[in-house]
Order: structure tokens, then sequence, then C-alpha cells
């Protein structure tokens, strides 16, 4: 359920946003825009919407500046612990992408940034089945995460991070789950979404999927 990440990520809660902020120079072009990403992904969500990964809660923040009513669901107890102490005025939960508590509202938007290819592609097929379930017709999935167009891309990438000296990120590539366009576009529309895909920055996507049955 990507929870074999949870020990990272508490390690990980005090820089996280030092780390989005550009400081790492081996994730700067992971993170290149990083503010518009978020803005995008804010932009197009709206009513009630459930969060997942909400880290620090950057993109929380910027959903509740546009007056939607915000679910939030985190593994990481650094991770809750560090957006507890901004004080927003959302849901905070314990839970992850497939494993998380029962939301009494209907559900309009399901958001996530920088956090999909925690679940390895089976994983994120039961996901996209149940927020299939959440959702109804016209309801929307609105994920920014790092993705390969395609096989041959990966391999560049991942000769580029060689080359470049940049261990931790190529370590990272290797052993996290990101997967392909065409393997997330097979996985939207087979559990009923019409989905679209844009680029962001070299690594990142904009996955945009309407439920339409």
């Amino acid at each position: 359920m990507g929870r074999e990440f949870i020990e990272l990520f508490d390690k990980w809660a005090e820089d996280y946003d030092q780390t989005v902020a550009g400081q790492d120079e081996q994730y700067r072009e992971v993170f290149e825009q990083y503010e518009q990403i978020l803005e995008t992904v804010a932009s197009r969500s709206f009513g009630t919407v459930v969060e997942f990964g909400v880290g620090t809660g950057n993109l929380t923040e910027k959903l509740i500046a546009k007056g939607l009513q915000v679910y939030g669901v985190e593994p990481s107890s650094g991770m809750r612990e560090q957006i507890a102490k901004r004080e927003l005025a959302f849901t905070l939960l314990d839970g992850d992408f497939i494993q998380f508590p029962a939301i009494d509202a209907g559900i309009d938007s399901i958001v996530s940034t920088y956090a999909f290819h925690h679940l390895n592609d089976t994983e994120k097929e039961t996901a996209i089945g149940i927020y299939s379930k959440l959702l109804g017709s016209g309801g929307k999935i609105i994920f920014a995460d790092t993705a390969y167009l395609n096989a041959e891309e990966k391999e560049q990438i991942h000769a580029s991070a060689r080359e470049l000296g940049y261990n931790d990120l190529l370590i990272d590539l290797q052993t996290e789950y990101y997967t392909t366009i065409d393997a997330l576009r097979s996985m939207l529309e087979r559990n009923g979404f019409q989905a679209s895909f844009s680029r962001l920055n070299r690594y990142v996507w904009l996955i945009d999927a309407t439920k339409t049955s």
C-alpha cells in the first residue's frame, strides 16, 4: 500500500519543504515549478476534496484557500505532526491511498501530488477502482506525479541521473514505483475514467481524469 516508505517520510518530514524549494540539487528538476504544479491541481479541484499524501500541507493550504472542503489522508505520523502545526481548517485522517477511514460526505475530487508512485501498478489500479466507486459521474481524479512517457524515456532519465552522479535520485527512481503514461491511461479507462495527461516538468505529469461511467 506504499506504507513501506513511511519510515523514510517520518525522517524527511522536518526537511521536506527545503527539498521542494530546490535546496537539494539532485531533486531540483523534480520539484521545478513546484508552486505552479500545486496551483494547477488546486485550480482543477471542486466541491468536497479528498487529498492523499498531504505531507506538510502545501497543496492542502491552496485547496482550503479556494474555499473547498478538504479531507486529508496521510500515513506518516511525522508528516501529520508537521501539518498539525499549520492549524489548517480541514479534516486530517490516518490512512493511505487504499486503506483509509470512511468519509461521510459526497466526494467530488480526489487529488494528490508527488505520492501516487508509492504504490506499485497493481496497487495503483486497486486504488483507482476504489475511487471509481466513491465518485459520481463528473467526479475527478487530479494527480501530479513523476511518471515516464514510455520505457525509452525511463532509461534516458535513469542514464542522465547516473551520469550526473545523482546517486540518491537514481536510487529513488529505481526503487519507487514510477510507471508510464500508457499504463496509467489503461488503468483509468478500465475503471470508467476519461483521462488527459500533460507534462509539468521533466519528471512530473498532470493526470486529470473524469468519471464517465
